[in-house]
Parts: structure tokens; sequence; C-alpha cells
């Protein structure tokens, strides 16, 4: 039992795993530079998260959990790198 989450073998019954996932790919996805993507590509990479967000919906939560931790851990990596190296998608606004 991990504070909402009775088994891992069944889905998140308030899908905070996937709802936190979808964040995290966002903001990795914000925070990773593009260059020479053209705009569909660009769109259609913007709804990765919400497409994995769904298909997370229905996978046991220890999966989820999996993937957010991995995910989190990316965004964490991706961050560092761009305050300690700079770079293009240092000056992006959110």
């Amino acid at each position: 039992m991990i504070l909402w989450i009775q088994s891992l073998t069944d889905r998140d019954p308030y899908f905070i795993l996937p709802i936190i996932n979808m964040v995290a790919m966002w903001a990795t996805q914000k925070l990773t530079p593009t260059p020479g993507m053209d705009p569909f590509q660009k769109k259609l990479m913007m709804m990765m998260p919400l497409a994995f967000g769904v298909l997370f919906a229905f996978f046991p939560a220890g999966l989820v959990l999996y993937w957010t931790t991995n995910g989190l851990l990316g965004l964490a990596q991706q961050y560092y790198m761009i305050r300690r190296h700079g770079g293009p998608a240092a000056t992006t606004a959110w």
C-alpha cells in the first residue's frame, strides 16, 4: 500500500500518476531544444504527453509509477543540463 494505491498491479484509481507523468513529459519537451523541427512535427510532439496520459490511465500503477519516476528524473536532468551549460531552451518562456 502506497498512499492512495492499494496494489501496484491495479490501475491508479484517481489517475494521479498518469497526470504527473503527462506534466513531466510536457515540461521536459518545453525544456528540450528543437532546432530544425517543422511546425507540424512540433505540434505532434506536443500531443504525445496527452496520448501517453490516456494510454497510462489503463496500465497497472506499478508500471506508471516506473515511467513517472523515470520522467521526473529525466526532467531534473534536462533542467540541470540547461542551467549548467545554457542553450537556446534556457531563454524559452513557459
